[in-house]
């Protein structure tokens, strides 16, 4: 297949916008999908690139563009296929960029979903493969009736290999966390699977599966380049996204039941007794703690994918994540998805795990929903208090250009504690929305020890009327004295007190600070002698 056989296609509608002839004579080796500003590692000679254009930005500079068309250019891309839906339209830059680097491409109307152009792709492939190059025709037939059948990806993995006798073969998420791997296959820890799936020791292949948030992408690996030939990869990489497709399509009472637990746990009134044990019921959590609580939000172009909160995608993972670090023969279940705790994981709206007969107590147990705020929250039982920290990071690279705020605290003890455990949970969201508003950041609680960092957690319009109420006329910008007071004011504080040491500080005589801290006591009301007006001063000015 030909780039200009793929352009041709009037069912997907692809409108080119540069190329030379002798490059739309190129033939297609196969399809990645990314959204990574430099997707070098992850694109093979000959494959078509498709991109959502996440990456860019009006404000970006030119840097951005530059290093993702010349890396196309570098791996050898055939054509690149720019989707219009986040945009509007093609960026122009991005288009004079093509054609600086002599690389095809092409806009995607908004109302095309990539899925439909991967399957024109690999069908038009498949269609004139021998069985030797690609699935055996009753390897298809079983893997049609277990798609009808509803099957999870570890049925389809073990059957899509069961031909080559013993091929290792996993399904990763971005994260690296293990989705399904066939039988015999050893455990990959998180990050080494994130390491194997770049550097491009094995075979990849995209599992470009729509209607999910870019935390929950899956990428086929086999570890042994040699283990199935590439054709076939991807043939079983399209099995498994329609599997995925099928399970997010899948009706399920499960973000029901989280959106009312997460409802109930916000309320400003304490829910009646029983209220909370029922609706835990209902998510599949045990009434009994202790639970962890985590709330998150997302700030990007597109916060919301289908209705949820584009955050809750990212708990998703951090969730399966946690009932996977369980490990000692945990099995996790969602949706008919059965993974091993030592290297599985889920991919839950409502996840539960159960110990294996004759195996130890473990047990963990999710649920993920959206409060009535619009932020994705997450309540999780039996896992490891800071297992959040390891994983948070790992999860948000996921989405590049997204900027993912988290906060979390101490675990509530039983169902009582629950809602108070959310705040304390959303305090440390704002928090982490404070300190780093352009970067990715979980935030726990616990970790805001001192004043100023105790203060992130107010919200700014919070924090800004108590300091225009405590410092008054010291924040009147329009006379230069103010400013010398408040300035002074800082020193004094920060010199505990001391009036020597803030002249000296100050370069200033002690009588001058004195008479400047009595002006200071006049405008605000407040004793400077006194510990308490000295606090509050001084929380007003971290407030400022």
């Amino acid at each position: 297949m030909h780039v200009e056989h793929l352009l041709g296609d009037a069912s997907l509608g692809l409108r080119l916008l540069w190329a030379e002839d002798a490059l739309l004579r190129r033939d297609i080796s196969g399809v990645t999908v990314t959204d990574l500003e430099d997707p070098a590692r992850f694109v093979r000679p000959g494959e078509v690139v498709l991109s959502g254009l996440v990456w860019w930005s009006p404000d970006g500079g030119s840097g951005k563009t530059e290093r993702f068309v010349s890396a196309l250019k570098d791996a050898g891309a055939a054509v690149l296929l720019a989707g219009e839906k986040t945009h509007g339209s093609v960026p122009e830059d991005l288009v004079e960029a093509c054609v600086r680097h002599r690389v095809p491409v092409a806009g995607v109307p908004a109302h095309i979903i990539f899925r439909s152009i991967t399957d024109t792709v690999y069908l038009r492939q498949w269609g004139g493969l021998s069985r030797h190059h690609a699935l055996p025709e009753n390897a298809r037939m079983r893997l049609s009736r277990l798609l009808a059948q509803e099957a999870g990806p570890d049925a389809v993995l073990a059957e899509a290999f069961a031909h080559l006798g013993g091929t290792a073969a996993y399904v990763f998420t971005p994260s690296g966390r293990t989705v399904a791997a066939t039988e015999g296959a050893p455990p990959v820890p998180a990050r080494e699977a994130v390491a194997l799936a770049a550097d491009g020791a094995g075979m990849t292949a995209s599992v470009d599966a729509g209607g999910v948030s870019p935390y929950e992408r899956r990428l086929l690996y086999l570890p042994d380049p040699d283990g199935a030939p590439p054709r076939m990869l991807h043939e079983v990489a399209a099995v498994l996204a329609h599997c995925q497709e099928a399970g997010a399509r899948r009706p399920s009472a499960g973000p029901r039941a989280a959106d009312e637990l997460g409802t109930l746990l916000a309320a400003p009134d304490a829910p009646e007794d029983g209220t909370v044990e029922a609706a835990l019921r209902r998510c599949g959590l045990p009434e009994t703690g202790p639970y962890q609580v985590l709330v998150a939000d997302a700030s990007a172009r597109q916060p919301e994918l289908d209705g949820r909160p584009l955050a809750e995608g990212a708990l998703t993972e951090l969730a399966g994540h946690a009932v996977a670090a369980r490990g000692g023969g945990a099995v996790g279940e969602v949706g008919g998805e059965r993974v091993a705790g030592d290297a599985g994981g889920v991919v839950p709206v409502v996840a539960r795990a159960v110990a294996e007969p004759g195996e130890g107590a473990h047990r963990a147990a999710g649920a993920v929903g959206r409060l009535p705020d619009g932020c994705a929250f997450a309540v999780l039982s039996g896992v490891p208090d800071g297992w959040a920290d390891e994983v948070w990071s790992p999860v948000a690279d996921c989405a590049p250009g997204v900027v993912l705020h988290g906060g979390t605290g101490a675990p509530a003890a039983g169902p009582e504690g629950l809602a108070g455990a959310l705040a304390h949970a959303r305090y440390a969201l704002t928090s982490a929305r404070t300190t780093a508003p352009d970067a990715s950041r979980l935030t726990d609680a616990r970790s805001l020890t001192t004043l100023d960092a105790l203060l992130t957690g107010v919200p700014a319009e919070v924090r800004t009327a108590y300091a225009r109420t405590v410092l008054g006329p010291l924040l009147e910008t329009g006379r230069p004295s103010t400013a010398v007071l408040l300035g002074t004011l800082e020193t004094f504080l920060a010199c505990d007190g001391s009036w020597a040491r803030a002249a000296q500080a100050l370069h200033l005589h002690v009588n001058t600070v004195h008479y400047r801290l009595e002006r200071i006591e006049r405008l605000t009301g407040r004793d400077l002698s006194r510990l308490r007006d000295r606090l509050d001063l001084w929380a007003a000015l971290l407030c400022r």
